[in-house]
């Protein structure tokens, strides 16, 4: 498989203005592909700020027989949807044009706007205040506790950002700065109203990702899921994170198929924290041996800025009266998550058609 990277320029202008634009955009691009497709959507309740229809829409394609599979996930995280979007309807493109070619016995599942909610609104979370990234738990019995949470809540909700900051500060000299992170990020069941919520229920790309496995028996084919997320790691790289345990089968093809750049929270080599919940785990389930799960996330500004960013934007949305600071605030989302750099936008496209290679590669050896 080759990307004949010197004939496919890269094209910034993949990047969408809105949710409804990088949906209108992507399903143009899904209609040119040749060959075998099949396009699925899933309706979202709720409607987006100019009141457009909210939909996660998918296309399978190649053969329906396929025992190896490509699934590339984006907006999981709602407003990391405009990268999700321009990563995708960049290889549709280029599939379209007959620059990929997809390997025998291998099919792509692509699906966009896991949560379109939060992607048409410029949040990371869905209408309900839900981390979908933190929502892989078993609801029937009891949810996991962040103490530390617990602890730092009242500090979230400051209005005071200076005294915000002093208090994180003063926990993470006492704790350390893993400590600080997972307090803030690894993921908490007790507070609707705040970040990294994990909610009550299954969440609307939950449900969309078990029934898509359902649907085409992902259990029994070899599955390579690359899950498009930004704005946390290194400026403009494409940090690949692997959420396996270390010794597993899964951690095993990860560094098979992608080298040594691979990165493992729980061993400390990743910009990320072990967090619980995560989408990850759904698809760990149905994996057999040769696959593997990871997350391409693209670096913007520290994480730091990335937690004062998304506690300011809780705090508006738990108020009522604020329409105009919150349409401010979401500009301030925007260029966290998607910053309106060149060189950044060149920087993701380069990085992901590169490691969507190596998974094209790997899961079909």
């Amino acid at each position: 498989m080759s990307y004949c990277l010197p004939l496919a320029a890269i094209d910034t202008a993949v990047f969408p203005g809105s949710y409804a634009a990088g949906r209108q955009r992507w399903l143009a691009q899904s209609n040119k592909l040749p060959g075998h497709t099949r396009c699925r959507p899933y309706p979202c309740t709720g409607t987006g700020p100019e009141g457009e229809q909210l939909v996660t829409d998918t296309v399978w394609i190649g053969t329906e027989d396929a025992s190896r599979v490509l699934v590339l996930l984006g907006g999981t995280h709602g407003i990391e949807g405009f990268a999700g979007s321009a990563i995708q309807i960049d290889l549709l493109g280029l599939l379209a044009e007959g620059l990929v070619v997809i390997p025998a016995d291998t099919a792509i599942l692509m699906i966009h706007a896991l949560t379109p909610w939060g992607y048409a609104w410029q949040r990371r979370c869905d209408a309900d205040g839900v981390d979908l990234n933190r929502n892989i738990v078993d609801f029937s019995g009891p949810l996991p506790e962040n103490k530390d949470y617990d602890l730092l809540k009242d500090a979230f909700y400051l209005a005071d950002a200076a005294q915000r900051k002093i208090a994180l500060a003063e926990f993470e000299q006492l704790h350390g700065r893993v400590a600080l992170e997972k307090a803030v990020s690894a993921g908490q069941y007790s507070d609707p109203s705040g970040p990294f919520y994990g909610g009550t229920a299954p969440a609307h790309g939950r449900r969309v990702c078990e029934d898509l496995m359902r649907r085409y028996t992902l259990q029994q084919r070899d599955l390579a899921v690359i899950d498009l997320h930004t704005g946390l790691g290194s400026y403009g790289y494409g940090e690949i994170i692997c959420d396996h345990q270390p010794d597993s089968a899964g951690t095993r093809a990860a560094q098979n198929w992608y080298g040594d750049s691979v990165a493992l929270p729980l061993l400390g080599t990743s910009s990320s924290v072990p967090k619980t919940g995560l989408l990850d785990y759904a698809w760990h389930a149905i994996m057999n041996e040769r696959s593997c799960y990871i997350t391409l996330e693209f670096g913007t500004f520290s994480t730091d800025q990335l937690f004062e960013i998304l506690l300011r934007d809780h705090q508006l949305w738990a108020q009522s009266d604020n329409q105009q600071a919150r349409l401010e605030h979401s500009k301030v989302m925007r260029r966290h998550f998607c910053p309106d750099d060149q060189a950044w936008r060149e920087m993701v496209l380069f990085r992901a058609r590169q490691v969507i290679a190596q998974a094209l590669r790997g899961v079909s050896s």
